[in-house]
């Protein structure tokens, strides 16, 4: 198994039960008193959340998760229920309670601040674009002009490409080819009904080592996106909680270890020091 547990996060389980903060008034305080909590993660993302057979999810996300619900916990046991989050059902997750936290290479972006509260951020990542290794008609992120382009349900990460500023940043014509998810993406770049993936370089580097020889990064960054943990809008306690978690986790190396664990031989420069936090409202 590629993924390790973390010490204290004691007795993970899978499955798919309701179970947000309900009459404990903040997360913090349901993984304290109950011992018990809800994560929300990818379950299709390779090297970030990544669930095969009846295990739990395995990944880097996974990983941070279990930190954070150990550091919270205080020394407790906690039982974790994993929950599978697409980027479509995020907000929605938290909102009525089905996941308590949710850590799934979560942009913290300025549409999403109104309806979240973000822990963190934990990492900083650059947002690149994959095509086929033998599409050799793109080399530049501006090659992309009039190309045909993943639009993943949930994700705002074609924007950046295809919008102009504020909100997105090339203002490029392109042919937006709508998808599940990034999983759902990589199939149809596979099968040539598209060009193009473009996403945080974590996420596309998983899904290239997966596959390797049939993908290419092209090391043409878009911008840099931090992701946070999300928390339903409001509880401060916890995002006070998960922010001191996150500063520990780059200070004892947890998160230099983790990172070089799920993505050292990628050839990605990974990042190498906690990301300013956002503050909690």
């Amino acid at each position: 198994m590629r993924g390790v547990a973390l010490a204290g996060a004691a007795v993970v389980v899978l499955a798919a039960a309701c179970g947000g903060a309900g009459s404990y008034a903040t997360v913090v305080d349901k993984i304290r008193n109950a011992g018990r909590v809800v994560v929300g993660t990818k379950w299709d993302q390779p090297g970030l959340g990544l669930k095969t057979g009846d295990g739990p999810p395995e990944g880097f996300d996974v990983d941070v998760a279990k930190y954070i619900v150990d550091h919270l916990a205080r020394g407790r046991q906690v039982q974790i229920t994993w929950r599978e989050s697409p980027s479509s059902a995020r907000e929605a997750l938290l909102q009525n309670g089905s996941a308590d936290l949710i850590v799934a290479s979560y942009s913290i972006t300025p549409s999403r601040l109104p309806k979240v509260t973000f822990g963190g951020p934990y990492i900083v990542t650059p947002q690149d674009t994959m095509v086929r290794a033998d599409d050799t008609s793109i080399k530049k992120v501006t090659d992309l002009r009039g190309k045909r382009l993943c639009l993943a349900e949930g994700s705002n990460s074609y924007r950046r490409i295809v919008d102009p500023p504020p909100n997105g940043k090339l203002s490029l014509p392109m042919r937006l080819v709508p998808a599940a998810n990034y999983s759902d993406c990589v199939r149809k770049l596979a099968e040539g009904r598209l060009d193009a993936v473009s996403t945080e370089n974590l996420v596309l580097a998983g899904f290239a080592e997966q596959e390797p020889g049939h993908f290419r990064l092209l090391n043409d960054p878009v911008s840099d996106e931090t992701w946070g943990v999300g928390i339903k809008k409001g509880d401060t306690a916890t995002c006070e909680a998960v922010d001191q978690a996150v500063a520990e986790m780059w200070h004892d190396g947890t998160a230099t270890r983790l990172l070089r664990r799920w993505f050292g031989k990628t050839g990605l420069k990974l990042p190498s020091h906690r990301p300013a936090p956002v503050g909690c409202p």
